[in-house]
């Protein structure tokens, strides 16, 4: 019940909100007939680029759409038959501004003014003449330039004869006065980045000053108007609500001060977005197929069919909610809450997204842009929802549904342990200090098994063979060579030689010294018969040796304490094959391990889960292995398990789907995709990246007719990217105990690994047979030293980094920075070069193994904590 009133108390606030964005404005009516129209009588598919023009049919349509709405209109140019508009218009009883495009063609303006010329001579409807249209503005000509063509016109025409520049223009060249009869004026607030609620006065204002510098001169507004669409400048927002605001506002203003004016303009004209950008399509009061864009007298309401968007986007809220709810019944009401608001948030932010994308001008090439972009904004909110619900399930449930209960056994109880350690190449000193560990165990039946596979130098394999048999007869050892299937291959050769009596198969890596009471502990949770694995988390030994080794044991933990937790209440953990333990009846039954899966212990754990077992998880030490010595080995093991995740996926695809018959629980399908989900996301961030990087390219490159990316798809990966941190940040600190340094040594550490990540994941989906790469311990670091090496694997990143900031930098510094999605966008670049400098500042801590993090050493208390908060409630 809770969740029902949960449910429909978010969907309340939901529609509130649509409710309140979309409260109706009463604003002055449109007058029944107004002063004029800037007008281009251009359809879809038309452009003067392209010298593709109206027939006469198209403009006398357009005239007699206008008629008794407007007193006149203003033209531009007289190219193919344009120059006839005044004649047509004189049958529609409109009056005519006609203009005449003059640009640095010297020749074809001698041309166009011949026609202009001779046209304006004999029409009787021309009221003013409009020589040229910012032309100074756009630099073409020079005030001198223009001024013989003024002068020519005016004494050519008995009409008052102007050219039309923005005020600006008009005050920095006010000598340009003397060669005109008015004050052609272009007034369009939008461009200046003016507040809607100023737009009015701030047109007022100016007109005032050009009455101060120019007081014999009339003063016409040749174009005033606000766009329905396009980007943000500044405080100037493009939208059909804000168009309608600001022009029924002018309307009354404008009578009140006598203005005469030209609406800019009458039809939307999609061709200009080749010479204005995207928002050059959307200046008319009506639309492409001449419909009204705004209503004239009524309220206004920024989306008149908000109703049936917030309707649609609680349906889509309410269908994602139950799915995140499956079998979520520990989760407590405040996670369920956590979890309602940003799904409905999420919801209502795609609607409004899709609705906004579609209501534009669309080509071939925006709707492939837009159907890529959508696609992944479906990606990024998918990715966000798993992350939140692993967020919620970690923190805020009610109890642990599976947690971990000891078992006691009598000795005699206890089944045999047959316990596989697999080595290839290892340091003898180091794999003789994890067999002397194993001696000591607590346990009355175990053999080791000792299997060295391939390993050419005897002086590496005969000393642990030697150990081996100083250790008793417990200790085998076994050296093959050759022995395919890599790591997986010396398992099943272990397991081909077990001990017949044993029950139980235990894998420790060759680095790892176990507790002597690991197996006392865990093997009695076979007593179950369901469960196949026993699997206690890795640790490791070395983490306070050096800043770098820091900074991955900080970044391991998460995995182990909160997302191995969160996945064991649904029978779904990552086994990982070390401090595992498995049920030989089972593992026999499944064909042992897999030798084509580079990552064979999260394979053979799926695949036990397909099979109908359960898995115990307890989230507590029991042995400590090694990590990584270098940055190199670093990233090639997460290369491994990114690569051998998309292996598996692949392979078992049908499974996870279910359209392959297996015992997998949605649950468990859920958080086997779910957990790889974010590494895929990794993978496709990579084409995002790269896109990014050739869109900056392209805006720096022709930036009058490539526009940033909308705000929206700006804002996606910059709320990700911050949700995300936000995650580890609060939950490393409330159900890991971290300090924050220690987190923020973790959440680099994982950055510094997503291109690793992304690439293992795009080589996982076109090949099938990358080699086994075993981490090495204790190696040695070869002729280069270990900065050089660290920096060499991180060359790739390097160069991202520097393409992504000299991106943002020039864009910066060539761009104006006045429009929200400009800056959002260098924003975006910045946020997504993180990662990569997040790798460069790893590398570098990697190349100085002599430095020290004691900031980020964990304490006993620390671990404690560990030990013991995956039993707490939520």
């Amino acid at each position: 019940m809770s969740t029902v009133l949960i449910a429909l108390a978010i969907a309340i606030l939901a529609v509130s909100v649509w409710a309140l964005a979309n409260r109706p404005e009463q604003e002055p009516p449109w007058p029944p007939r107004i002063q004029g129209f800037s007008f281009s009588p251009l359809h879809e598919g038309q452009s003067p680029l392209e010298k593709i023009y109206p027939d006469e049919s198209d403009i006398e349509s357009d005239l007699a759409l206008l008629e008794g709405k407007t007193h006149a209109i203003r033209t531009y140019t007289v190219e193919d038959k344009l120059f006839r508009i005044p004649e047509m218009a004189k049958k529609y009883h409109l009056n005519v501004a006609f203009g005449v495009w003059i640009d640095g063609n010297h020749e074809r303006n001698r041309k166009d003014m011949q026609i202009f010329l001779e046209t304006a001579a004999r029409s009787t409807n021309i009221v003013r003449a409009v020589v040229g249209n910012e032309a100074i503005l756009r630099g073409e000509l020079t005030p001198e330039e223009l001024a013989v063509y003024l002068d020519e016109t005016r004494a050519a025409l008995d009409v008052p004869v102007s050219t039309a520049e923005p005020w600006h223009v008009w005050v920095k060249y006010h000598e340009l006065a003397e060669h005109v009869d008015y004050i052609a004026v272009h007034m369009l607030p939008y461009w200046e980045g003016v507040h809607i609620d100023r737009a009015v006065d701030f047109v007022v204002e100016k007109i005032d000053l050009l009455k101060e510098l120019f007081p014999g001169k009339p003063i016409i507004i040749a174009e005033v108007g606000w766009p329905s669409n396009g980007r943000t400048r500044q405080s100037a927002v493009a939208s059909p609500a804000n168009q309608a605001v600001f022009l029924r506002r002018f309307l009354d203003r404008a009578q009140q001060e006598n203005y005469i004016y030209y609406i800019m303009e009458a039809f939307d004209q999609p061709w200009k977005r080749d010479t204005e950008g995207a928002v050059g399509a959307y200046w008319g009061v009506y639309d492409v197929a001449r419909q009204e864009k705004f209503p004239f007298t009524r309220p206004i309401v920024p989306i008149p069919n908000w109703t049936r968007l917030a309707g649609l986007s609680v349906f889509i809220a309410l269908i994602t909610f139950a799915v995140l709810l499956i079998d979520s019944h520990s989760l407590s009401d405040r996670g369920r809450g956590f979890l309602a608001v940003l799904v409905f948030a999420a919801a209502s932010g795609a609607v409004w997204v899709v609705y906004d994308y579609i209501h534009q001008y669309l080509t071939v090439g925006t709707v492939i842009v837009g159907l890529v972009m959508i696609s992944g904004m479906i990606g990024v909110i998918v990715v966000l929802l798993t992350e939140a619900h692993e967020w919620a399930e970690a923190r805020w449930i009610i109890r642990l549904r599976r947690s971990f209960r000891p078992v006691t056994l009598d000795d005699d109880q206890l089944p045999m342990v047959s316990i596989h350690v697999p080595a290839y190449n290892e340091p003898p000193e180091m794999v003789i200090d994890t067999l002397n560990a194993l001696a000591t165990l607590d346990y009355p039946r175990f053999e080791v098994l000792v299997v060295d596979n391939n390993t050419r130098d005897s002086g590496v394999w005969k000393p642990v063979a030697e150990h081996c048999h100083s250790l008793g007869a417990r200790f085998r050892f076994f050296h093959v060579n050759p022995l395919a299937g890599f790591k997986a291959g010396a398992l099943n050769f272990a397991l081909s030689r077990t001990n017949a009596a044993a029950q139980i198969i235990a894998v420790i890596d060759s680095d790892y010294q176990v507790a002597p009471n690991w197996l006392r502990d865990l093997v009695p949770q076979f007593k179950e018969p369901k469960v196949g694995i026993v699997q206690a988390p890795q640790d490791y030994r070395d983490g306070e040796l050096n800043a770098f080794k820091s900074m991955c044991y900080a970044e391991y933990r998460g995995f182990f304490f909160i997302g191995m937790v969160t996945r064991n209440e649904r029978n779904a953990i990552i086994q990982h094959g070390t401090m595992t333990l498995i049920r030989r009846s089972v593992l026999e039954s499944i064909d042992g391990w897999s030798e084509w899966s580079i990552t064979e212990d999260a394979e053979l754990g799926l695949r036990i889960f397909e099979h109908g077992y359960e898995a115990a998880y307890i989230p507590r030490s029991y042995g400590r292995g090694l990590m990584p010595d270098t940055f190199a080995d670093y990233k090639k093991q997460r290369y491994r398990w990114a690569y051998g995740a998309v292996q598996i996926l692949r392979r078992h695809a049908k499974f996870l789907s279910g359209s392959k018959k297996s015992q997998l629980r949605n649950g468990q399908r859920y958080h086997f995709i779910a957990g790889w989900l974010p590494w895929l996301a990794d993978g496709a961030n990579l084409f995002f990246n790269v896109a990014a990087l050739l869109w900056s390219l392209a805006m720096i490159i022709d930036p009058l007719h490539i526009d940033p990316p909308l705000v929206i798809f700006s804002i996606l990966p910059l709320a990700l990217f911050t949700f995300k941190i936000g995650k580890i940040v609060y939950l490393y600190r409330t159900r890991v105990n971290a300090t924050l340094a220690q987190t923020v040594a973790a959440a680099a550490a994982g950055l510094a690994l997503s291109h690793t990540i992304a690439n293992a994941v795009l080589a996982g989906f076109v090949t099938r047979d990358k080699p086994f790469y075993r981490t090495p311990k204790m190696a040695k670091t070869g002729k280069l030293s270990l900065l050089t090496q660290s920096l060499m694997v991180s060359l790739e990143e390097i160069f991202l980094l520097a393409a992504m900031l000299s991106a943002a930098t020039t864009i910066g510094l060539l761009q104006k920075m006045d429009t929200l999605d400009m800056n959002l966008w260098v924003i975006v670049l910045v946020v997504q070069a993180l990662p990569y400098a997040a790798t460069l500042l790893v590398a570098l801590v990697s190349g100085f193994p002599w430095m020290r993090g004691r900031f980020l050493h964990w304490r006993p208390q620390q671990q404690e904590t560990i030990k013991t908060v995956a039993n707490s409630e939520g």
